[in-house]
């Protein structure tokens, strides 16, 4: 059945919301579709995939719904709030693709392991050998607050947890490791 343009369409905003969240079905599928392509169009600003825009723009819907009694249309639009509520979802979404953390123990595996193709050759070059020749040349306690905060993703108060130290103990280690690599690395490399 074809969409037709209803009584409802020509409501403001906050009046489709304030329907949203009563439940009133006529009022909520005329607030979707006014804010549909908005939403999506947000979602994939940040995100750049459509599967995951759509993923957002239902949750945008979805949160506008249970949030709706606090709207407050002395501080915005409806189509600014439910713009900032898609953003922050989107942005929540991209943190989330952070890449799966590396056990530290596979270093030796991650470091010279490459699928076929430019990453292949990329890896192969002498460059990769430098350096784990630099990751290995480091002291024990840094290479492993390096390897833990690179490889595994841990924050610097994960490290300290880890390794049974202050948080500001880690902070240094990883920080002193970094330095020592680019200083090693800088007269192949070139500065960074």
């Amino acid at each position: 059945m074809a969409w037709r343009a209803g009584p409802v369409d020509g409501f403001p905003d906050d009046l489709l919301l304030a329907g949203l969240a009563a439940g009133d079905t006529e009022l909520s599928v005329a607030f979707v579709r006014r804010f549909q392509s908005r939403v999506f169009g947000a979602a994939m600003a940040v995100l750049g995939d459509p599967r995951q825009a759509e993923d957002v723009a239902q949750q945008a819907f979805e949160r506008a719904w249970r949030h709706a009694a606090v709207f407050d249309p002395r501080r915005g639009s409806v189509t600014t709030w439910l713009t900032a509520i898609t953003h922050h979802l989107a942005v929540d979404a991209v943190r989330a693709r952070r890449a799966a953390p590396v056990d530290p123990l596979d270093l030796e595996e991650v470091l010279g392991a490459a699928p076929d193709g430019p990453e292949r050759a990329t890896l192969a070059a002498e460059s990769a050998a430098e350096l784990r020749a630099a990751i290995r040349a480091l002291p024990a306690e840094q290479g492993r607050a390096l390897v833990l905060a690179a490889f595994r993703g841990l924050t610097a108060r994960e490290v300290a947890e880890s390794e049974g130290i202050p948080v500001g103990t880690a902070k240094t280690r990883i920080r002193t490791a970094m330095l020592r690599l680019a200083t090693a690395l800088e007269p192949k490399w070139g500065p960074s």
